[in-house]
Parts: C-alpha cells; structure tokens; sequence
C-alpha cells in the first residue's frame, strides 16, 4: 500500500473534497483520509438535508460584510474564488440551483446528495487515493526533512504538504469531533477555544411542546437579558418540541448563549410586526365586535395559528371559553400585550450536537489567506471550519469551505 504522496488531506467534509480535487487537478499525487464510510457525511444533513450551498451575493465585498470581522481575512480568498467562482463550478458538473429567500443558494433537486456526489465525483475524477474508514491520531512535521507524518490506524502516511480539514465541534456524528484542534496546537498553532454558534435555543415554558411544527414567517424579535433590550431581529420563526429555531434563531443564538452566561436572557416576539399598535387595537376590537357570540378561543386564528392563540389567551389569564362581548378592557389589554410582546424566556441553547456551526478555531493571523497556507508551518494548509470564522446560516459557511478548499488546492 502506497504511503508516499505529495499531499495529505485530513477529512472528507466539503473543504478537504475541494482541496484534494483542486490539487489532483494539478497532477498533484494526493490521498485523502476519511474517518467516516462516507465522503462528505456533513453534507448530507446541511440546510435540512436540501444543502444551502450559498448566497446570492457575488459582489465579494458585499459577501464579506456578512462575516463581520473576520471579513478582511477572507478578501485574497475570496476574490480568487467567490461566489460566482462556486455557482459555476457545479453548474460546468451538471447542477444548478434554486434560490429561495434572503438569498440562499440550494440545488435545484432540493437534495444535499445532488452536491456531496458533484464533489466525491471530481475527486475521483481527478484520481485521488480515498482511504475511508481512516482514523488519524496524529500530525507530525518532521522539521529536518521538512515532510509531514501523518499517523493512522493502518499506518504511518508522509508528504511535502498537509491539508487540515477536520471541521468543528458541530455535528459530532459526521465525524467532527474537534481532535483537529488537538494536532494544530500541538503543531505550535492557537486554537481559540470555541463554542456553539447556531443553535436552537431552549424555551423555559412547558407548552412550548404544543406549538411544535408552527412557522411564522415574518416577526421581530428583541433580545432582553435582565430586562435591558439587547438587540432587534426580523425573519422567520419556527416552533420545536422543546423551543424555537430557523435562520433568524440560529443567527442570534451565539449572541445569547454570551448572555446567558451573565443572566437572563427573554425573547420578546412582536407576532404581528408589519401591523402597528394603533392599527392592531382597531382590528381586534371590530373582530369582537363582529364575532360578539363566539367564544374568543376561535377568533384569534384571524391573527395567529390557533394553537399559538391559545397559548396566547393562557398567558393573558384570560378564560378561552368567554365570549366576545365579554372580553374586558383590561383582557383587551392583555391580549394585545402578548401580540406585540409575547415573551419566550430561554432555559439554554439546545447543545453541540445541534449546533449547525461551532465557532473557535485557529487563530486568523496564522494564516495567509491568499495561499491558506500557515505562516507558522511551511506546507501545512487549514481550511473550512478549524477556521476561528463566524458567519451567520444561510450559505455563508459552506462558501467558507469551497473558498478556502479550492484556494488551498490551487497552492499546495
């Protein structure tokens, strides 16, 4: 069995595909090493399992900004492949896409194998050694010989580069289990320590479980920690067994599990934010009026799912059996309260192995993006997540990996 190559890719996530490609791509003699019986096992369950491969926004700059300060790092890489770099990559391999709101990208078969067969299909294209099954415990640079060691279960493999793609913490099941950390420090990198950056959030209300499957697309959302107001959100919400999530959840959720650290934390939901208070009181009171012999529990669904509403009435003490005409001044009140401010008090997040991204990694100014290459290694490339990079959900993170993967490839 062959141990000898030019390169080493550790991981068969998105990133450490791209890269292995890219570099046979190049007559590089490359073999890439996956723990998993799969290539790309992460893949298959991104975007819900239909794979957000990007975001609609090929003006690089205006795609950087969403990545907040690690930005500036990512402009070199990005600029040699970006966006429109990744959407023309796989519609010359046969895929093309769909894009569906504030941007994202997804193939058009809405299904993540479409994507992870695409790439598995240009690396063994580009004759790639694929060892699956392949559990690595250690990377060493031999700093004599200037070739790296990279031991595994069936052996000791050696190279002139190394590519690390291990990924995060986030979904531990597909392989990424955070040991690419490990040999990064021990190589003499930083490892900034990491936590969980999109994840569901936890209500602390027993009848959360009774809205489970509920969607609302469009609310706003305002963050309180210690009933001070933190921040603002507008998008979608979703209700799950045991809290809430979609886009606009995950994309605030490193921002409140920092604040549950230091107290409280309680979302406030303005259900109906396109409808102004004033505006909201006239149509609720012309609603009772011209519903005056129904029983308020069957009306609210005019302004919400029914079964929010009867959560809705419950936090208002209000008696869902009373009738219209009968609903006090002060339930009026109430009600409208929880329309405009209906309060979700959050226990937690919901734990790494729901995580869609972890964040942490090695630090940035290790690394020369326009190369991927480390500036403290000659011949070791980090891509993909052991990057300390946060980006919001919606495409961002997978770009992070074709990016990173393909440039890397392109210098190793």
């Amino acid at each position: 069995m062959k141990t000898k190559f030019d390169v080493i890719v550790v991981g068969g996530g998105p990133s450490g595909m791209m890269a292995a490609a890219k570099s046979g791509e190049r007559g590089r003699s490359v073999v890439l090493l996956d723990k998993n019986k799969k290539l790309g096992k992460k893949l298959g369950i991104t975007g819900g399992g239909r794979c957000n491969v990007t975001n609609n926004k090929p003006v690089v700059r205006e795609m950087l900004s969403q990545y907040k300060g690690s930005g500036k790092y990512l402009f070199s890489t990005f600029m040699q492949h970006g966006v429109k770099e990744t959407i023309a990559w796989f519609r010359e391999r046969g895929v093309d896409f769909v894009e569906e709101n504030e941007g994202r990208f997804f193939p058009n078969t809405l299904k993540a194998e479409t994507i992870r067969a695409a790439v598995q299909r240009e690396v063994e294209k580009q004759k790639v050694t694929i060892r699956r099954n392949e559990m690595v415990s250690e990377i060493i640079f031999d700093s004599k010989t200037k070739k790296f060691l990279v031991k595994t279960n069936n052996g000791v493999l050696s190279a002139d580069s190394c590519v690390v793609a291990t990924g995060g913490t986030s979904h531990p099941e597909t392989g990424s289990t955070g040991e690419g950390f490990n040999w990064l420090n021990n190589l003499g990198h930083t490892v900034i320590p990491g936590n969980m950056s999109l994840v569901p959030l936890v209500v602390a209300k027993p009848w959360v479980s009774k809205l489970a499957g509920i969607t609302l697309p469009e609310v706003k959302i305002s963050v309180y920690s210690d009933d001070r107001k933190k921040s603002v959100y507008a998008g979608k919400l979703l209700f799950s067994h045991v809290g809430v999530t979609g886009p606009t959840i995950l994309n605030l959720s490193k921002s409140v599990g920092e604040l549950l650290e230091e107290g409280s934390v309680t979302l406030k939901i303005d259900l109906l934010p396109l409808v102004d208070a004033g505006e909201l009181k006239a149509k609720f009171r012309n609603l009772l009026a011209y519903s005056s012999n129904k029983k308020i529990k069957n009306v609210l669904s005019e302004f919400v799912p029914a079964a929010l509403g009867s959560i809705i009435l419950e936090e208002a003490q209000v008696d869902d059996e009373t009738e219209c005409h009968s609903v006090s001044k002060e339930d009026r009140v109430r009600i409208l309260t929880q329309f405009k401010a209906f309060s979700l008090p959050i226990e937690k997040l919901l734990g790494e192995d729901k995580a869609v991204v972890s964040s942490g990694g090695v630090q940035l100014d290790e690394i020369n993006f326009r190369t991927m290459e480390s500036r403290m290694i000659p011949g070791l490339f980090l891509v993909g997540d052991v990057l300390n990079i946060d980006r919001p959900s919606g495409g961002y993170s997978l770009q992070i990996c074709w990016s990173t993967g393909i440039v890397a490839g392109m210098n190793v």
